[in-house]
Parts: C-alpha cells; sequence; structure tokens
C-alpha cells in the first residue's frame, strides 16, 4: 500500500468520526445546545458587570478592542472567556503604554518643571473622614461632613454671579475651571490679564473672573473683577484682590469692602472688608532645591456653611498674624499635598487625575493634614498658558482663584 493510499485511509477515518460526532449531536436535541449557551452568557454577563461598572472608567483606551469587550454574542460559545481574557490582558498593556507614553509629553514645561504622576488620570477621588478647623471645635466646624460616598456633582453658576463667586462651594459639588493667562500687548508681559472660566460639558466655558496686577506698585496688587473689561477698584464688577508683602512670600486675599483699619468715618455697617484668605510660601533662603512650600489660612464655617466674618480693626487680627500667633480659633489652616519623590525620573511627583498634563513647581494641590485623601483646591499647568484650577468646599470662587494668583507672582526667597 503507498503512502497516498495510507493518507487517503486516515482521512476517511476522520471524516467518519467527524460524521458520527455530528449524528451524536442531533440525536441529543436542542436542550444540551441551550444549557451551553446558557452557561456562555453568564460568563458573558459576569465578565460584562466586570467591564461595565460605572465607578470604574478605563483609564486610557477607547478603541476597537471595546467590541470584543461589549459586544460579544452567545454564538462565541466556550471560547468567549478566553477571548476577554485576552482582551483584558491587551488592554492592561494599552493602559501602562499610553501612560508611560503620556509621561513623555513633547509639551514644553517651564523652566522650573518637575514631572506629574500621571497614574489613574480618571479614577475619583476617595471618599474619607471630615476635616474640623481645630482639635478644640465642636462638631459645627467641619469642613464637610459626608458620611455616604455619594458621587459628586459639577458645579454650575447659581443666581447672580457677583453673589456666587463670593459664596463658599456646594457641599456636593466639585468646581473644574480652567485659567488663560493673556500677555500679548505692550506691558502684558510684566502685567499679564488672567481670565477664570468654569467648564462645562462638550468644550462649553463661563467665563467668571479676571484677574491683573496693578501698576505703580510697591507690592505685588492684583484687581478681581467679574468684568473682563473693567479691571479698576472703582468699578462696578470689582469683587476683591490680592495683596502681598515686599518679599512676595506672604499674601492677603479680601473682598471688595472697606478696610476698618484705616481712619474712615463712613457708618460700619456699610460694607466692612473682610479677609477672605492668607497664603504664606516657605522661604528657601539656603537655596535648597525641592517642590515650593505653601500653607493657606481660611475662616471657619457656620453650621450653615456660612463663612465666618474676619473684619479686622488692628493688626493683631488679621489672619496673618492670628496664624503667627497661634490663635486659630473659627480659621482653617490648609497645606500643599507633599510630593511624592520618584526613584525613576529622579524628581518629585503628584496625581493631578489626569487634569495636569504639564510639568511646573507651580503645579500643587491643597488638603487638610487630617484629611489629605479630599483635595481642597489643585492648580496646574496644560499648556504654555493655560492652567486648570478645581476647587470644592469650603473656597469660593475667588478664594481659589486668587490663590492660583499668587502661584504665579515671583517670589524673591522661595526660589
Amino acid at each position: 500500500m503507498t503512502s497516498l493510499d495510507l493518507r487517503q485511509q486516515k482521512l476517511e477515518q476522520q471524516r467518519q468520526l467527524i460524521a458520527q460526532k455530528m449524528k451524536q449531536k442531533r440525536q441529543t436535541g436542542a436542550s444540551g445546545m441551550v444549557q451551553a449557551s446558557n452557561v456562555s452568557s453568564a460568563q458573558l454577563t459576569s465578565h460584562s458587570n466586570k467591564w461595565m461598572n460605572p465607578n470604574k472608567e478605563l483609564h486610557a483606551y477607547d478603541g476597537p478592542l471595546q467590541y470584543a469587550m461589549f459586544q460579544a454574542t452567545t454564538e462565541m460559545g466556550p471560547y468567549t472567556e478566553d477571548i476577554r481574557k485576552t482582551s483584558e490582558e491587551t488592554i492592561n498593556v494599552v493602559n501602562d503604554r499610553s501612560l508611560y507614553e503620556g509621561s513623555q509629553s513633547t509639551d514644553c514645561a517651564d523652566e522650573e518643571s518637575s514631572p506629574i504622576d500621571l497614574h489613574s488620570p480618571s479614577e475619583s477621588l476617595p471618599c474619607s473622614s471630615p476635616l474640623r478647623v481645630a482639635p478644640s471645635e465642636g462638631a459645627n466646624t467641619l469642613i464637610r461632613d459626608n458620611n455616604s460616598c455619594s458621587p459628586e456633582l459639577e458645579g454650575n453658576v447659581e443666581g447672580n454671579i457677583e453673589q456666587f463667586v463670593l459664596q463658599p462651594a456646594n457641599k456636593k459639588m466639585h468646581y473644574k475651571c480652567r485659567i488663560t493667562r493673556d500677555r500679548k500687548g505692550m506691558d502684558r508681559g510684566l502685567y499679564p490679564t488672567y481670565f477664570l472660566h468654569l467648564e462645562r460639558d462638550y468644550g462649553k466655558k463661563i467665563f467668571l473672573l479676571a484677574g491683573r496686577k496693578r501698576k505703580k506698585s510697591a507690592t505685588s496688587n492684583y484687581l478681581i473683577s467679574t468684568d473682563p473689561t473693567d479691571l479698576s477698584r472703582g468699578g462696578e464688577s470689582y469683587v476683591g484682590k490680592l495683596r502681598s508683602n515686599l518679599l512676595g512670600t506672604q499674601f492677603t486675599i479680601y473682598d471688595n469692602g472697606y478696610s476698618l483699619m484705616k481712619d474712615d468715618k463712613r457708618d460700619e455697617r456699610f460694607n466692612p472688608r473682610q479677609e477672605l484668605a492668607a497664603v504664606v510660601y516657605d522661604t528657601n533662603v539656603l537655596g535648597f532645591k525641592g517642590p515650593r512650600k505653601m500653607t493657606v489660612i481660611i475662616p471657619g464655617m457656620t453650621p450653615d456653611q456660612k463663612r465666618v466674618e474676619i473684619s479686622p480693626r488692628v493688626e493683631s487680627e488679621t489672619l496673618l498674624e492670628r496664624w503667627k500667633l497661634k490663635q486659630m480659633d473659627n480659621l482653617i489652616e490648609l497645606h500643599n499635598k507633599t510630593p511624592v519623590w520618584n526613584d525613576d525620573t529622579q524628581s518629585y511627583v503628584l496625581n493631578f487625575h489626569g487634569r495636569v498634563t504639564q510639568a511646573s513647581v507651580k503645579n500643587f494641590q491643597v488638603v487638610h493634614d487630617s484629611d489629605v485623601d479630599y483635595v481642597v483646591m489643585q492648580f496646574g499647568r496644560v499648556a504654555e498658558d493655560v492652567f486648570t484650577m478645581d476647587y470644592r468646599f469650603p473656597l469660593c470662587t475667588v478664594q481659589a482663584f486668587a490663590i492660583a494668583l499668587s502661584s504665579f507672582d515671583s517670589k524673591l526667597a522661595c526660589e
């Protein structure tokens, strides 16, 4: 018998075996097939639920493999699980690779740059315990009282814009904003104008505030207005200002009232000026390299979520002096979150959850020491003259914007 005859004989035997198996399947009926499909459907459902979990998003992938994950049918049979495992492994590789490529972005950073941590850009901030103004204070000094991990809503403008920017943020809201810096014109290089917009869905944005450094001022002095065309102190849209000391290491944020510390005969009931916040940058006179340290002091909150009014009559009643003297009754002390040293990049990094894309020493997150997972405010660079600024309760828009402006200002003893 030739080799060709042997090969044909083996092929004939295989055909017969296949025919017998098909006959057995037809004899067993459709019930077995339905059972197998149900099993595959259960596997499909469990895997689909795993991928479709609304509380967890894919970090950096939105490609064709989604169809393999979500649109598989029961006709896939027993191969469904293997395909899904392969898809899952592939997506993990894509995520890691895309995050690495994001960290190697060619966008130019400033000359004082330090890398940022791009891990988990789309994950939401975790819920954690409430913050207190001071250990001696009672329960009415809670910054937040969220015992449940209910999802936050994106903040929106409520009511009159002049009132909205001075009111503390809603506890259930997370306000995502963008700051653009305009340095065009004769003197815009030295005195740029900053515009703050609230980011909305589908790329829409709502103008909130504008700020500019005053000319012919002994110290840094920024005026803040709700009208980008009128940045004068006498304008109707003037809502506050930011003033620094001579070195640019200490800043005070005021509203649009008049000062009680001046010898003024006006009625005290007529809009006395309030101190909204103070910002202190630690001096770095010895030239140590590393992230800048900042402290933010803001008034405490009342039980009905109103800001405690701080209208000093003498120097010792100001936020800065009370902080220096450790008189922190009805005050909240915040700090910038300490960056983590990364051995791979040999630099300090922070996780901005995808909201910051360029490295800069001006990037920061503000937290309370007792609850570092609750980011009260974060600020960072996304382009040469574009920055993101996100804030939460208990800050108001003017407070957050002025804190960001203080980061732009040059500091002689901090570099």
